[in-house]
């Protein structure tokens, strides 16, 4: 029983994204660039919606969650992926790897569930906006926050404890970046085919009834759209929804092309293609999105940028 516990305990070999060609060293810095705009363009909407009164609404609230997640979630994988690369290491502990499957798992389903409800906050704004104040006041926002958060949490906890429990042999090496479910199961002695089963419908149910709200909620977005006879008034309510739902067009596509293949259509350089979009390129899109595109969050840029030079 010790020798199976050390062995279960033993550290984990990350494949990794590239090898030490000029092409892949391109690369790594290419991805590099990215992940500093990631980090600074969600840690800049997070502090300018904080900051600035104008946007203390439940909408930018969410938003300001919404990147909060993606700053995480960028923040779990590519640190340990660039620390591997430099320094020659490819291994990660097993709570290291337990760690960073439950952080990326949470926060994956929290964006789910967030986007999914942050397309019921547009349907409020755009179907019932005199009403808006009451369906959809701060302590409305703040239990969807909490929604979020907990509910992938407990589920990412589960499925984390569930497959770590497993005996593991082999080589232990990862064909990934980081220990992403897909990956890391495969390592497994035994047979998971029940927990697979499981991982794929609980996959299926966390992927479908987000995206089944964000329909109903944008069907219901465009009738009124369609029913509104002032032009103008049109345009605004595609500009208040265009940018999230290419948001949610963007992480779901990537989402269901990572998680909702079979397993034997997946090969670890498609999981790879996946998880980049949507741990990395996703992440950094999503404020970039919503601040080029938004005329408020622009404007509250100004207005602090003004303050701090009237300051100094």
């Amino acid at each position: 029983m010790w020798l199976r516990n050390q062995t279960t305990l033993a550290d984990f070999f990350l494949e990794g994204l590239f090898d030490d060609s000029p092409t892949h060293l391109f690369l790594f810095c290419l991805t590099m660039v990215v992940f500093l705009v990631a980090l600074s363009s969600n840690t800049l909407t997070i502090l300018l919606i904080c900051v600035d009164h104008g946007l203390h609404t439940p909408m930018y609230f969410l938003l300001s969650q919404l990147s909060l997640m993606d700053l995480m979630h960028v923040c779990t994988t590519i640190p340990k992926m660039a620390t591997n690369y430099l320094s020659g290491s490819k291994s990660i502990s097993f709570v290291g790897c337990a760690t960073q499957h439950f952080l990326y798992l949470s926060l994956g389903g929290a964006e789910c569930v967030l986007l999914a409800l942050m397309s019921y906050d547009r349907y409020v704004a755009i179907c019932h906006p005199l009403r808006y104040t009451v369906l959809m006041s701060r302590k409305v926002a703040v239990m969807m926050a909490l929604t979020s958060w907990l509910g992938a949490s407990l589920n990412s906890l589960i499925h984390t404890v569930i497959l770590m429990h497993f005996p593991f042999c082999g080589s232990r090496k990862i064909h990934h970046f980081y220990c992403e479910y897909p990956a890391v199961v495969k390592l497994v002695c035994g047979d998971v085919t029940v927990y697979e089963t499981t991982v794929y419908i609980c996959s299926i149910v966390l992927l479908l009834l987000p995206i089944i709200l964000v329909s109903t909620s944008y069907g219901f977005i465009l009738h009124s759209v369609i029913e509104m006879h002032s032009a103008g008034s049109k345009r605004n309510a595609f500009a208040t929804c265009s940018s999230h739902f290419i948001v949610v067009s963007l992480w779901f596509g990537a989402c269901i092309f990572s998680y909702m293949r079979p397993r034997s259509q997946r090969t670890p350089l498609q999981d790879k293609v996946g998880s980049v979009f949507y741990s990395i390129i996703t992440p950094t899109l999503n404020p970039l999105i919503y601040t080029l595109r938004n005329k408020d969050v622009a404007k509250a840029l100004r207005r602090v940028l003004r303050r701090g030079i009237i300051t100094q």
